[in-house]
């Protein structure tokens, strides 16, 4: 493993590169030795039973939670370091914000706590509301949204902060068949014309087999395989990938 102060090239070409990550709750290990990379400019999934270690990593990468021993790196910058997350926007499995206000409001605000320009707010509200569908519904309050609308206005807040890492957490939880594809086709959107790098953690097998570049699977902390999705062998499914490392029959 390299020094906490180590930056390799390789570092810097990618997105999200762990190295050696150990978390422990107690006698618990939560993260075991885990090692990931992430590349730049593509869609990443992180997939695993309940209880795998899902959550606590990407709770690493957003400094809520600390780990004991090893290092992870954003865009080369260390996790220990502030900077590492300026260009990180997190999207819970459920957006929660003040039911009171308008999408319009609410876009404003995340504008505000990222400190843009106000001079650059109409255009850049316009041009974000747009991009994920929600122009015509910039009036409403979000209490009258839907649950796919409020992942849109959640989507919207975190490019308004322009970051370039997007982590989602669940994003196709509760949406129905009609969401579930707008919302896959908002993330395709955001790779090709935004050039974001979208990591999510899902138990979405079937909706990440179609839209995600590259995936890991992990269970007890440790990561079981890391591969391309292309790298699939013709006839053999995620699910069927997946449940085989998993059950140890690969």
């Amino acid at each position: 493993m390299l020094e906490g102060n180590e930056v390799t090239a390789t570092d810097t070409e990618y997105a999200i590169v762990a190295r050696g990550v150990h978390k422990f709750y107690g006698t618990t290990e939560a993260l075991a030795g885990l090692d990931l990379q992430v590349k730049g400019n593509s869609i990443f999934t992180l997939l695993g039973p309940n209880g795998a270690g899902k959550t606590t990593f990407l709770k690493t990468i957003l400094g809520l939670v600390h780990f004991q021993r090893g290092d992870i790196r954003i865009f080369g910058k260390l996790t220990s370091e502030l900077e590492s997350r300026a260009q990180v926007g997190y999207l819970p499995e459920r957006f929660y914000f003040y039911p009171y206000y308008t999408v319009l409001d609410t876009i404003a605000f995340f504008m505000a706590l990222n400190g843009v320009q106000k001079k650059n707010n109409s255009e850049m509200i316009e041009k974000t509301l747009e991009m994920v569908g929600m122009s015509t519904l910039s009036k409403r309050r979000l209490s009258t949204l839907s649950k796919g609308q409020l992942q849109r206005v959640g989507v919207a807040s975190l490019l308004v902060g322009q970051k370039k890492l997007l982590l989602l957490d669940e994003p196709f939880s509760g949406l129905d068949p009609l969401g579930t594809k707008d919302f896959k086709d908002l993330i395709l959107k955001l790779k090709a014309t935004e050039g974001k790098t979208i990591f999510i953690n899902s138990h979405g097998l079937s909706e990440m087999e179609k839209i995600a570049d590259d995936f890991a699977i992990i269970d007890k902390g440790k990561c079981l395989a890391m591969n391309s999705m292309k790298s699939l062998l013709p006839g053999v499914t995620l699910e069927d990938f997946f449940t085989n490392i998993i059950r140890g029959k690969n």
